[in-house]
């Protein structure tokens, strides 16, 4: 798949921001804690939440889209415990099933997860946990297999703030017996949504949000409506957009709240931004300003804004450095800016962007969904034509993100290759660089 983009328009208008991915993951993967049926609002049609679709499938679980952003979902004809190495491997999400089919069966095999290569994201969190609330866990070949007869509330300390690893251990917690309380808790408003829609289920839980969750275990919950949050990180990456282009883009304003650190940048960086309930605008100023960025987890600087923030800073008067302090492989997109003529080093894991560059038309690499918003915001900014190759992983986080910006004014278009048809058939064909 590739997207070939001719630059130099402003992008202006409003744009619709779709349900978040990374809460959508973990609250499809929720919706195996009962076997009554789930009807979820707001779900992206973006890939990775298909390949969650379809492990759940291949698992005996009826889950489906009914319509554009809704998902159905019933899992009463579970067929094993075994998770799909095929499927799960293209998906870092996947290992969010671990805690709720644990809880709810006693048992689970799972295959270490794959997706973006970004670096190093072990799971040893959530094994951790699962092993301190009595689980037997036995490694094979990637393949993790837990086992117990019923999980056991307790006290567990995360080593860090790990939103996925939290995630897990609050869904397998819903169904222990006793209470469980995590303590360093991820704070990330994905999880607080997360631990909505299982309290909307008949969970009891308390303190989502801060860094001590207490979750006191029930025998069973029940199906759920529930409407997933829209997603902050496609709003923050419409909004450098509209910064770097040079233009003024505005959506709804429920995710402002989300948004504070890039808020902040944003106007150090001398652009306009306007933050209210209803709405979110952000206006290109007369000048873009170096600014000095480092990640951090919620609420934090987030690393997943950092390479589309990078992009803003090639056009910045002045050398701005971007730390990474969470990811050792997030800088890689760096080598295909240089292609665009981009003037940046690296040194660790901080990239120093000296900017004014004036950036051209070239062919280059979305390495993974982050990296590819990246490039695809440069292309957008360069003089000429960009194409974009292996575009299909900007698809894994950005629902008909060509579709969103032809409506701001941009002038992209999708190509489909032939070697697509061919990745699609190949089980494993994004668990190289995704």
């Amino acid at each position: 798949m590739q997207f070939v983009i001719e630059g130099g328009k402003a992008l202006r208008g409003e744009v619709d921001i779709g349900g978040a991915k990374n809460a959508a993951l973990p609250i499809i993967a929720a919706t195996l804690l009962t076997s009554d049926e789930c009807l979820l609002e707001n779900v992206p049609d973006i890939e990775d939440v298909r390949v969650l679709v379809d492990v759940l499938n291949e698992m005996g679980v009826k889950a489906r889209f009914i319509e554009p952003n809704l998902v159905l979902v019933k899992s009463t004809g579970i067929k094993t415990s075994q998770v799909p190495v095929s499927l799960a491997t293209r998906l870092r999400g996947s290992f969010l099933i671990a805690g709720p089919i644990l809880a709810r069966f006693g048992e689970v095999s799972i295959p270490h997860p794959g997706g973006c290569a970004i670096g190093t994201r072990p799971v040893s969190v959530d094994l951790k946990g699962f092993q301190m609330m009595g689980a037997l866990c036995e490694t094979d070949d990637d393949v993790y297999c837990m086992r117990s007869e019923r999980l056991e509330g307790q006290r567990i300390s995360l080593d860090y703030p790990s939103h996925t690893g939290t995630e897990n251990l609050l869904m397998a917690a819903c169904l222990a017996r006793g209470t469980t309380v995590i303590e360093n808790a991820s704070v990330e408003p994905e999880v607080v949504d997360l631990a909505n829609c299982l309290s909307a289920m008949g969970a009891r839980i308390y303190g989502a949000g801060t860094g001590i969750i207490r979750v006191d275990g029930v025998k069973r919950l029940h199906g759920i409506a529930y409407r997933v949050m829209p997603d902050r990180l496609e709003a923050g990456t419409f909004a450098i957009a509209a910064a770097v282009t040079g233009g003024c883009v505005s959506f709804g304003g429920a995710v402002s709240q989300c948004l504070g650190a890039l808020t902040s940048k944003l106007g150090e960086a001398g652009v306009a931004v306007t933050a209210r309930k209803d709405r979110y605008t952000v206006a290109a100023g007369p000048r873009i300003l170096p600014v000095d960025v480092r990640t951090y987890p919620y609420p934090g600087f987030p690393t997943d804004l950092q390479a589309p923030f990078a992009v803003l800073m090639t056009q910045a008067d002045g050398e701005s450095p971007i730390h990474e302090t969470m990811y050792d492989g997030r800088l890689r997109y760096v080598e295909e800016l240089e292609k665009m003529g981009a003037h940046i080093s690296v040194e660790g894991r901080t990239a120093s962007v000296q900017g004014p560059s004036r950036l051209h038309g070239a062919s280059v690499r979305a390495l993974d969904i982050r990296s590819g918003a990246a490039v695809m915001l440069a292309g957008l900014v360069a003089e000429g034509q960009s194409t974009i190759e292996q575009a299909q992983f900007i698809d894994r986080g950005y629902e008909k993100v060509d579709v969103k910006l032809r409506a701001l004014g941009a002038d992209i278009r999708r190509l489909a290759l032939e070697s697509d048809s061919e990745q699609a058939l190949s089980p494993l064909a994004c668990s190289v660089v995704s």
